[in-house]
């Protein structure tokens, strides 16, 4: 059976291009029908011109979209991405075509209206059937039918995690096929599949099943092992992928960038400019604006309490890391009696503490002592979601106890943040607190969406700013 799986893959290969190739040579035209009716009204016939630039401008598309690798295997892939390329790409041929207009002087014949509307709808036709053959990928894939086998080397931990998924991942394309590792206890982690104990044997299955994709799932230190299979399969069409367990260590989904010509796995980095991240600064600066102005009279007279309740200055300030290391000061309302610390010590607020006045412990019950936090956003300091930023005394004690602690900095910390919303804040008295804190902390930074930041100040609402654990 799944020979015959991989056999279909062979025979479709270059299928579903022409196809898509037809589509969006049909796209184009039918956008510059749709767009003639639209402007003139009847069916008369395009003048030469027109007629030029339309058939100059559907070559010029598939040879680009080719070249951009639109016709490839969009399996694995993401639909945004596919989705920008074709946008890209029909942009680009359509002022390649103006252009060309204009430098054979054809301007007079050619409608401003009909131009515009022809771009508009042919690149509505296109998105939507790219959309709609994508969607429609899925759906086969999803039912086993032109999956794509895979041959996954290494049997570990992770090679597991992977393997689940894509059980679990159907529309993804790929299915798991067998496990390649030489270690006796390699079934451990194999799933169930068949396991290869020599090279000779995974090479004999890649063969004759027809499999096309190999996946070396690997630790970085493994770079011996690694050369030993390509060179094993260089004489072999097949893709050999390197997916090494780096979410141990690497963050915002390891993501790959240039440096002096060279492509980098980004291990240890803060993200890069990502238009995913615009939606979040835009969010924060608004939420925070719109936030101060809504609570501003209750403010006020939180304000006015804690002037009231003991001798000091209306907010605490307190030095603490942001993005990058970078240090600023977190405004939150006074809650506790003025007092000193020894110097290098930072005493946490625990349960019945004395130095908590009774305003300050109202406050902290609600959390309303947070709501000047919004300054900081405004500021770009702090986002509205994030790792909740600790004490400078507390990062030099936990740095070194607690693995991945200094991560969470790579990002603006939060007002609010996943590990918040899932039971962990307040005072962190035992390691374990902490741990399970920086845990959430990572999971947030690692799987971060926009989507993910809604939901969390979506629930924070929800479930309201106190808990058992804040006093």
């Amino acid at each position: 059976m799944q020979s015959v799986k991989a056999l279909g893959n062979r025979s479709r290969t270059h299928a579903p291009a022409f196809l898509f190739a037809l589509l969006d040579a049909c796209s184009i035209l039918a956008g510059a029908a749709l767009a003639y009716v639209f402007r003139f009204g009847d069916s008369s016939a395009l003048s030469q011109p027109t007629l030029f630039i339309v058939a100059f401008n559907t070559a010029m598309t598939v040879l680009l979209f080719s070249t951009l690798g639109i016709y490839q295997s969009w399996r694995g892939r993401n639909a945004l991405e596919m989705v920008t390329l074709v946008t890209i790409g029909w942009g680009a041929v359509f002022v390649l075509g103006l252009a060309l207009v204009f430098t054979t002087n054809q301007t007079h014949a050619l409608s401003r209206l009909w131009s515009g509307s022809w771009f508009v709808a042919s690149l509505c036709l296109l998105v939507i059937s790219r959309i709609t053959g994508y969607q429609l990928s899925k759906q086969l894939w999803r039912h086993g039918i032109d999956v794509q086998p895979v041959a996954i080397v290494g049997a570990n931990p992770h090679s597991h995690n992977l393997i689940e998924r894509l059980r679990k991942n159907a529309q993804s394309g790929f299915y798991p096929e067998c496990v390649f590792d030489e270690d006796p206890v390699a079934s451990t982690y194999a799933g169930g599949l068949p396991v290869h104990a020599s090279l000779e044997s995974l090479a004999d299955a890649v063969r004759t099943r027809g499999i096309k994709e190999i996946w070396l799932v690997l630790p970085l230190r493994e770079e011996a092992r690694v050369h030993t299979v390509l060179n094993a399969f260089r004489h072999d069409f097949v893709n050999v992928r390197f997916i090494p367990n780096v979410r141990d260590i690497a963050l915002f989904n390891h993501s790959v960038s240039e440096i002096a010509g060279l492509s980098s796995i980004n291990l240890l980095a803060s993200p890069p400019a990502d238009p995913r991240f615009l939606a979040k600064q835009i969010f924060d600066r608004s939420f925070a604006a719109l936030a101060l102005l809504g609570v501003s009279p209750l403010m006020l007279v939180i304000a006015l309490l804690v002037k009231l309740s003991s001798p000091g200055p209306v907010f605490f300030r307190q030095w603490r890391k942001g993005a990058n290391g970078t240090e600023f000061q977190i405004y939150k309302f006074r809650t506790m009696v003025v007092h000193a610390e020894h110097a290098g010590q930072l005493t946490q607020a625990k349960r019945r503490d004395p130095r908590v006045t009774p305003i300050g412990a109202l406050l902290r019950k609600t959390s309303l002592d947070e709501l000047p936090q919004f300054i900081n956003v405004l500021r770009g300091e702090m986002s509205v979601v994030g790792p909740r930023p600790h004490a400078l005394q507390h990062d030099e004690l936990y740095k070194d106890l607690v693995h991945g602690y200094m991560f969470r900095y790579r990002i603006k910390p939060g007002i609010t943040g996943w590990a918040q919303i899932n039971g962990y804040r307040g005072e962190t008295d035992k390691i374990e607190k902490m741990q399970g804190r920086i845990a959430f902390d990572l999971y947030y930074i690692e799987n971060w969406t926009f989507g993910l930041d809604l939901k969390i100040v979506l629930k924070t609402f929800v479930h309201g700013f106190g808990g058992a654990h804040a006093y």
